[in-house]
C-alpha cells in the first residue's frame, strides 16, 4: 500500500504547500514503483505538454510505453533518466491526437530506431502531413495487443475536429483508463472505462475561472462548448459514474483556469486514492497489480 499524504503545490515557480482538509494519494515511491512489474507515471501534464509511461519489466529488463509525447525528445529523455529509464527503453508510443501538446514535432526526426507509433487510423492522414514516417506507424481502430503483451481498449470522442482517443490498457489482471482532451463525458467513454483500476482523466478548468479570466471569448466557448476539455465538476461526475476501483491522476489541468487544490476538492471524501499530474515534473509512480 503506498502512503498517503498532504498534495504539495505542483507549480515549481514557488514553493508553497497546498495543503487540503482531506487526505491525498502520493502514490508509490519511485524507487519501489519502477522496480515492479508494471507502474504507471505521469511524467507532466498540462497546456504546455503531455506524456505518460508505462513502466514493464524488472531490473535491466525494464521497458517503456509512453501515452502521448508532447514533451521534447530531450524533456522526456531527462525525465525518464530520474527515473533510472533509458530512453532507448521506449518500444511504443499510444497517440490520443496530434496537437502538439500531446505530440511534440521533434518526435518525428528523434523517434528511437525501434519505437512504434500507434496512430488511429482517422488521424493518419493529419500524421503525413506533418512529416511523421507512416513506415513507423501502426494504425488502429479495434482493440490490439502491444509487444509487452499489455492489451489496448480504444475509445474515439469528440475533441474540436479531429477528435481524441481514450484507452483502457488491460495487464496482468489489472486496467488503466486514460482520457483526456474530451469534449464531454460520453457515454461511450462511461462505458469503456467502468470498474478500472486506475483511472487517469482530465480535470481541465475551473468553470468560474474560466468565465471570469480575460481569455478571448472565442477561446472560452471552444473550450467549455462540448468539444474542448471537461471543467472540473465535469470530470468529478465522470469519476463517480466510472467508479474506478483504486485510484484516479487527475490530468490536464489549465494553468491559468484552475489550480491543483481546486481541482482536488470535487473529489473530497471519495473512496478512490487521488494524484493531481504536475505540469513540470513526474508524480510519484502507481503499481498496477
Amino acid at each position: 500500500m503506498a502512503p498517503v499524504g498532504i498534495l504539495r503545490a505542483v507549480t515549481r515557480t514557488n514553493h508553497d504547500t497546498l495543503r487540503l482538509d482531506f487526505p491525498v494519494h502520493l502514490g508509490a515511491p519511485i524507487t519501489e514503483a519502477v522496480a515492479s512489474p508494471t507502474a504507471f507515471c505521469v511524467l507532466a501534464s498540462s497546456s504546455s505538454g503531455n506524456c505518460s509511461a508505462l513502466i514493464h519489466g524488472e531490473g535491466l529488463l525494464r521497458r517503456v510505453t509512453l501515452i502521448d509525447c508532447g514533451l521534447s525528445p530531450r524533456r522526456t529523455r531527462l525525465l525518464l533518466a530520474r527515473m533510472g529509464l533509458d530512453f532507448s527503453a521506449i518500444d511504443d508510443i499510444l497517440v490520443t491526437h496530434l496537437d502538439g501538446d500531446h505530440f511534440y514535432s521533434g518526435w518525428i526526426k528523434a523517434l528511437p530506431r525501434h519505437t512504434w507509433l500507434h496512430i488511429h487510423a482517422r488521424h493518419l492522414r493529419r500524421a503525413a502531413h506533418a512529416g511523421v514516417d507512416m513506415s513507423r506507424v501502426t494504425a488502429f481502430e479495434d482493440p490490439f495487443t502491444l509487444r509487452c503483451g499489455v492489451h489496448v481498449r480504444p475509445t474515439v470522442l469528440s475533441h474540436d475536429e479531429w477528435g481524441v482517443v481514450a484507452f483502457r490498457l488491460d495487464v496482468r489482471g489489472v486496467s488503466l483508463g486514460y482520457a483526456t482532451d474530451l469534449g464531454r463525458a460520453s457515454a461511450s467513454l462511461i462505458k469503456a472505462m467502468q470498474g478500472v483500476d486506475v483511472l487517469a482523466i482530465e480535470s481541465n478548468y475551473c468553470r468560474r475561472m474560466q468565465v471570469e479570466s480575460d481569455r478571448p471569448e472565442q477561446l472560452k466557448e471552444r473550450i467549455m462548448g462540448g468539444f474542448g476539455h471537461l471543467s472540473n465538476e465535469e470530470c468529478a461526475a465522470a469519476v463517480r459514474k466510472i467508479q474506478p476501483r483504486d485510484h484516479v491522476v487527475l490530468l490536464h489541468l489549465s494553468r491559468q483556469c484552475n489550480s491543483p487544490e481546486t481541482a482536488a476538492a470535487h473529489h473530497a471524501g471519495a473512496g478512490y486514492r487521488l494524484t493531481v499530474a504536475d505540469a513540470e515534473w513526474p508524480m510519484a509512480p502507481i503499481v498496477l497489480g
